[in-house]
């Protein structure tokens, strides 16, 4: 079983689907080439001055790894806003749900948020990485919770081939329940020329290639996830307010300052749950524990 291969214009309903029925897909050019040499030029030159990982079991050690990536470039924006990518984020995962509010029954989509952002450059000399799912971080349980909690993207920023350690996928595993273990034999190579995109959900095991070639792979991943969800990479403490003031009003959204359709996260202001995001339109948000 091989994933799905999709052209950059896809509809995001058609890349929405192609995950839902193998776990991921391949997006072919899903970066134009302004944008993918912009970043390279970013990525290269951060990643060769990062430190290996210390971690033999899962980060591995012949693996540079760099985040922060909002707060690194300017660049990050229009990955995380690229309509194709926004677009199935939201059909997958802002699936609503029936509560109940008194005698009234309602529908409520869950609000999406950015989960993590990652450069990653696995080196020559690299072994495989465990395969694993990547909900794990919210101990996930399968089926149990009936829906997804991460739509993952991983951008190819040099080629990816099976020798240079390209990521390991195991086709139709989101499926799987938590019982069954996942075998390397079962995975497939996403191979894929620079500028390519994998695309993912938190249910599917997949996991770092072995790079048995003599130059590095370097990739870069981001998640959008339930915003009910605590957030894997704390964006609050990563990113200078200064530039998220600059952001569109939806990435601003997008990267937590929401309080969103179910007022997780509000502020309080005068007695009243305040929505985070009217803070970023203060003069000095700190001084909102005060009444006016």
């Amino acid at each position: 079983m091989s994933l799905q291969r999709l052209s950059s214009d896809s509809i995001p309903e058609d890349l929405a689907n192609a995950v839902r029925q193998d776990g991921g897909a391949i997006v072919k050019n899903f970066l134009g080439s302004d944008l993918l040499a912009q970043i390279q030029r970013t990525l290269f030159d951060t990643l060769q001055s990062a430190p290996n990982g210390v971690d033999d079991y899962f980060a591995g050690t012949q693996t540079r790894r760099v985040s922060r990536l909002f707060a690194r470039t300017d660049w990050m924006a229009e990955v995380a806003l690229h309509p194709l990518y926004l677009g199935a984020a939201r059909n997958i995962l802002q699936t609503p749900i029936k509560i109940w509010s008194g005698e009234n029954q309602v529908d409520i989509a869950p609000d999406i948020q950015v989960g993590v952002t990652q450069a990653i450059q696995i080196l020559p000399g690299q072994g495989l990485q465990p395969l694993h799912r990547d909900d794990s971080v919210w101990l996930w349980r399968h089926p149990n919770y009936g829906r997804e909690a991460r739509f993952q993207v991983m951008v190819a920023v040099s080629d990816f081939t099976t020798e240079n350690g390209a990521t390991l996928v195991i086709p139709g595993s989101h499926k799987w329940d938590d019982e069954r273990s996942p075998k390397q034999e079962e995975a497939v190579s996403a191979e894929m020329s620079a500028g390519d995109a994998l695309f993912f959900i938190g249910s599917t095991y997949h996991g770092g290639g072995k790079n048995t070639s003599d130059a590095p792979r370097t990739g870069l991943t981001m998640s959008y996830d339930l915003a009910i969800l605590r957030q894997e990479e704390n964006q609050y403490l990563t990113l200078p307010i200064e530039r998220v003031k600059r952001y569109p009003e939806e990435l601003q959204r997008l990267l937590g300052w929401t309080y969103g359709t179910t007022f997780a996260g509000f502020v309080e202001r005068n007695g009243q749950m305040s929505d985070p995001n009217d803070l970023l339109k203060m003069k000095d948000f700190l001084e909102v524990g005060h009444f006016d």
